[in-house]
Formats: structure tokens, sequence, C-alpha cells
């Protein structure tokens, strides 16, 4: 795939829910869509850090933004249903919906890995990703053009030692991804891809690779033409793929 440069309205009035939208790749994700003429529905754990990125879009002269505070962890299916309830009332739609907050676990073997930590991996990675999704189906279906991204990673792909349960919880999202795509395939209002975004510089990366050099990495700046793509209009008719961020950057 050559190397995407997207137009400057790209995603002018289109409505875009980002997880995990507080920091690293959420927050770059929010402010380059606000840029790109999104309004974005800013959901994640802290309050405090959602509004400073609120803070940045209104600043930056982007669209409204929404704030959505919700602890994955904790959220029972009640929860999605009123922030889809939440996003109808406000916006009357959603054109995107991009999943990128994740819990990385901890780096053990499985036979000694800790089941509350497992639960909870499970919970916020791969549960609240298809509750939060089901209860915003109904809000695609109202869009022309609606896009689904899950943000996982290569060892969601290919298997590896001690990741545990991130790595199956990023197995469990590449399924749910194909699954839901092949369901949406008949619907051409809405498609469903993944994207592994790779090594980017990002305080969860930091805590998975402590002996890492931060700054041998891309900035989660660096990988937004990936994500711009498969939210805005320009990927129409992808659908079901697996795909990485580096790609868009060649």
């Amino acid at each position: 795939m050559p190397r995407y440069t997207p137009a400057s309205d790209l995603l002018a009035a289109r409505h875009i829910l980002v997880t995990g939208a507080g920091d690293g790749i959420g927050r770059a994700a929010a402010l380059t869509f606000a840029a790109h003429g999104a309004s974005v529905i800013l959901l994640g754990r802290t309050a405090s850090k959602l509004e400073k990125v609120y803070d940045e879009i209104e600043q930056c002269g982007g669209p409204q933004a929404a704030i959505l505070p919700l602890d994955l962890a904790q959220a029972t299916p009640v929860h999605y249903e009123q922030v889809a309830q939440t996003i109808e009332k406000e916006f009357g739609g959603l054109d995107g919906l991009l999943h990128n907050a994740a819990d990385a676990g901890t780096l053990t073997p499985m036979e000694l890995y800790e089941p509350d930590m497992w639960y909870r991996v499970m919970q916020v990675n791969l549960h609240a990703a298809w509750l939060l999704t089901r209860a915003c189906l109904p809000l695609l279906r109202k869009s022309g053009d609606a896009s689904i991204v899950f943000t996982t990673a290569d060892v969601g792909r290919q298997g590896r030692a001690y990741r545990g349960a991130y790595g199956v919880s990023c197995f469990g999202l590449e399924g749910l991804m194909q699954i839901l795509a092949d369901e949406c395939a008949t619907e051409t209002r809405i498609r469903v891809n993944s994207l592994d975004p790779g090594a980017v510089r990002t305080g969860m990366r930091a805590r998975a690779y402590p002996g890492e050099n931060p700054r041998t990495l891309p900035a989660p700046e660096d990988i937004m033409p990936a994500y711009l793509y498969l939210l805005g209009p320009d990927s129409r008719g992808v659908n079901g793929q697996a795909l990485n961020a580096g790609d868009f950057l060649k």
C-alpha cells in the first residue's frame, strides 16, 4: 500500500467514539480525528485526562467533543447501554468506533498467571469491546458510512511466550473482528477491521518493555494515517482485514 495522505476535511461531520482516549494512541487519535473535522466522543477511565484532551481539541478549534468517563474493568452491560443512549441523545448516531483501551496484564508463564489479573485483562480488552460494540451497532447503522476498528497487536496474530491474558485477548479481538465483519458483509454501511499499531512510544509499551529505549520508537502521532484511513471514507469496501499501521507509512 502506498503512503497514505488524508484530506484535511476527511472526517468532517462524522461522530467518532474513541476508547482509552485519555493518553497514548487514544489521545493522539482523538486529537487527529478532531483536526480532520470529526466530533470526537472521549471515553476513558480517568476524567481528568479526558478533560485535558477535550481542552486541547477546543484550543485547536476542533468540533465540539464530548466526555464519557467509564471504568471498563468495572462496567456492566447496563453501563454500555447508557453510553449508547447518551450518544444517541447528544449526537443522534455514530459514524466510527475505535476500540483502543487495553490492559497489558503481566509477562508471566500461563501456569503462574494470577486469575484475578487474567479476568481483568479479558474484561477490559475483550468483553468491553464486545459489549460496547453490541450497544453501539444500532447507532452505527444510522450512518451512511460507518467503521469499527479494533486495535490489536502482533501477539494476537502469532502466539508468543509469556504474553498471557493480553495475547489471548488480542486473539479474541481478531476473532471478534472477523465474525462481526462477516455478519456486516451484507450491510455496506458498516465495515469492521483490526489494526496492529506496532511498537509505539506509549506508557503501556514502556511498562511491558522497561529495558527498551522509547526514543527508538515512533510516537503515537506518527501512526495516525492508518487510523484516519480506516475511520474515513477512503476505506469503503475494506472489511474483515487484519492490517498493520506500518503499511500506511511506506
